[in-house]
């Protein structure tokens, strides 16, 4: 057998959304490597197959590619139907697609931005989760983990919209996981601190990128929220 078949996540189906770069592609490819058939979601057709190459590089089965915008909801609707057809279930859900916004006093901002914000971080992963609720109910180990941020609980100035939005998201996931405390679905929120990725430089552009951890550095507290073997429920978990 090969490594993906004695992975601890072998056999099982994951959607990650936000998948083409950064965390979300460090991820997918730890899941690979572990065994997941992938379902990927992200904007950028090329990204993903960029990605898919690098998974399939590795000896891992082909990922489903589904590029899209989030803020599509008609899609995000579709997709648990489609997921449904081909898998009749859902094992791992992974929502990490995020959005930063403007950062500007708080008068300052563009509504439209804000409303963009909104859209992604939080009223997105609410389609998801309303999408595949019932797919990971099927599962027998159903696992789901969102990426939030420091900015939920700490009020950073100029990081209005992005704080509020992960603020949001946390309060509704932790909603969610109550609701889901006599089933077999167990979900998180994961807190990946301060990582190398495009979003952290749009934010600090003056910092040293190379002085800062890859995004492969957190992938194994993916897989551990991700596995069958999760007990953790309703967490927020810091992956430093």
């Amino acid at each position: 057998m090969n490594a993906q078949q004695n992975g601890r996540l072998a056999g099982r189906t994951a959607v990650i959304t936000g998948a083409s770069r950064g965390i979300g592609a460090a991820v997918a490819e730890r899941f690979a490597r572990e065994g997941a058939q992938l379902v990927l979601i992200a904007r950028t057709q090329g990204g993903l197959e960029e990605l898919d190459d690098r998974i399939q590089a590795l000896g891992a089965a082909p990922a489903t590619l589904a590029p899209l915008d989030l803020r599509d909801y008609d899609a995000l609707d579709r997709l648990g139907a489609s997921l449904y057809e081909r898998h009749g279930k859902l094992d791992i859900l992974v929502g990490n697609a995020g959005l930063l916004g403007q950062l500007s006093p708080l008068g300052h901002v563009d509504p439209k931005v804000f409303q963009e914000v909104m859209d992604v971080n939080v009223t997105a992963n609410f389609r998801l989760i309303r999408s595949l609720d019932p797919l990971l109910r099927r599962s027998d180990a159903g696992r789901a983990v969102f990426v939030t941020s420091g900015a939920a609980r700490a009020p950073f100035a100029y990081f209005g919209p992005y704080g509020a939005s992960k603020a949001a998201l946390e309060q509704m996931v932790r909603i969610w996981a109550a609701e889901l405390h006599k089933t077999r679905i167990k979900a998180n929120i994961l807190d990946p601190g301060v990582i190398r990725t495009g979003m952290r430089a749009q934010a600090f552009p003056g910092e040293d990128p190379n002085q800062l951890p890859d995004p492969a550095s957190i992938t194994e507290t993916f897989v551990d929220l991700a596995s069958p073997d999760c007990t953790r429920h309703g967490e927020i978990v810091r992956a430093y």
